[in-house]
């Protein structure tokens, strides 16, 4: 899919017709607060015995927010010579660091941590009564990073897309609604996408998974003045509401990462979106290849502004996270399990040599 500024020229006056489309009640997904769920998230961690030290960094769910999501009690047992819970001290991340000596005959970690999850949906036609970012939030969040500059070509595709915008809800609609209409789901991205905002739009290449196209709103948003971040994460249940594509097939989640977004609106506070999942209904939801005026797509780019499910679990907002104990530069987030062999650090998509597993399920009781 190549980009041109046309593109931009034309969302300008394109707003947001398709809220006025019919709605399908067989279609329809519209998560609202109903009450918690709870989850217990294990990843299991086996390091083949090289006689070379070995070390791993496993995230846990560390995004504590009333209204949706409250971490638990993270526990583990280990052949590891050392183990602990670290704290990033920058964003916040937490993760278990593990060591093995070059002695070690088993390497091996057993982590399991809880947390409770619930729907989010916002009202966005009233301002409340929000609380304001702090100073240093508001830095963090409007701050450029190693992939996600909020300078040159950056700023000039949000200028470009969020012109004449009254205030700051409509610039952060305009912006998803452009990742929406402009952007694709490219099923051979691996993983989750890499984020490198300035690359797709240098390239004209806006396609990726959603650690790309999230991104890319956190880019274009931070470029508009607006707070935003990335929420790295990983689902853990099928959808209520029957989308095959908006959640974890079954019990064993080991490639069921998924990034969202937030953006920081004065009196709403953190509002969710997630464009990239509206595009990853429009690609794989059947009969597949939807069009953006099908009844499925429709609902799902309504409630994926300010809002989605409980059943997936947020680790961290992390970006360019240092490891500590490790030689090697920082990783751009932390949603996968990290490992290193002798200094080498290992490559966590690497299915088929995989040093991980990850499984979720429900706690009823």
């Amino acid at each position: 899919m190549k980009f041109h500024r046309r593109t931009l020229i034309k969302f300008a006056g394109a707003a947001s017709a398709l809220a006025l489309l019919p709605r399908s009640a067989a279609a329809a997904f519209a998560p609202v607060p109903d009450g918690w769920r709870r989850f217990e998230v294990t990843t299991r961690i086996t390091l083949p015995a090289t006689g070379s030290p070995a070390q791993v960094w496993v995230p846990v769910p560390s995004v504590s927010e009333p209204d949706w999501m409250a971490p638990g009690v993270a526990s583990w047992t280990t052949t590891a010579d050392q183990a602990e819970l670290r704290t990033d001290p920058v964003s916040g991340a937490r993760f278990v660091h593990a060591v093995w000596e070059a002695s070690a005959a088993t390497r091996v970690l057993d982590l399991s941590a809880t947390v409770a999850t619930q729907n989010r949906a916002a009202d966005l036609s009233v301002a409340g009564a929000a609380d304001p970012l702090s100073a240093a939030e508001r830095a963090l969040y409007t701050a450029a990073t190693e992939l996600i500059p909020v300078d040159g070509i950056v700023k000039e595709t949000s200028d470009l897309i969020t012109a004449g915008a009254r205030g700051d809800l409509e610039k952060a609609r305009r912006i998803y609604d452009w990742i929406v209409e402009n952007t694709a789901r490219n099923p051979e991205t691996r993983g989750c996408g890499l984020g490198d905002v300035a690359s797709m739009l240098a390239l004209g290449d806006l396609t990726g998974k959603c650690a790309d196209l999230n991104a890319l709103y956190v880019g274009l948003a931070r470029a508009a003045g607006l707070a935003a971040r990335d929420v790295y994460g990983i689902r853990v249940a099928p959808s209520a509401f029957g989308y095959k594509s908006l959640g974890a097939g079954s019990s064993d989640v080991t490639k069921a990462q998924h990034c969202r977004a937030e953006v920081f609106l004065e009196g709403f506070g953190w509002v969710a979106v997630d464009p990239a999942d509206v595009r990853k209904v429009m690609l794989e939801e059947p009969p597949k290849n939807l069009p953006l005026d099908h009844p499925l797509v429709a609902d799902a780019r309504a409630a994926l502004f300010g809002g989605w499910e409980g059943n997936w679990v947020g680790y961290n907002f992390a970006h360019d996270v240092p490891l500590p104990g490790s030689d090697q530069g920082p990783v751009p987030f932390l949603m996968y399990p990290q490992a290193e062999v002798d200094g080498a650090r290992l490559d966590p998509l690497d299915y088929a040599n995989s040093y991980y597993g990850i499984t979720a399920r429900e706690v009823t009781s």
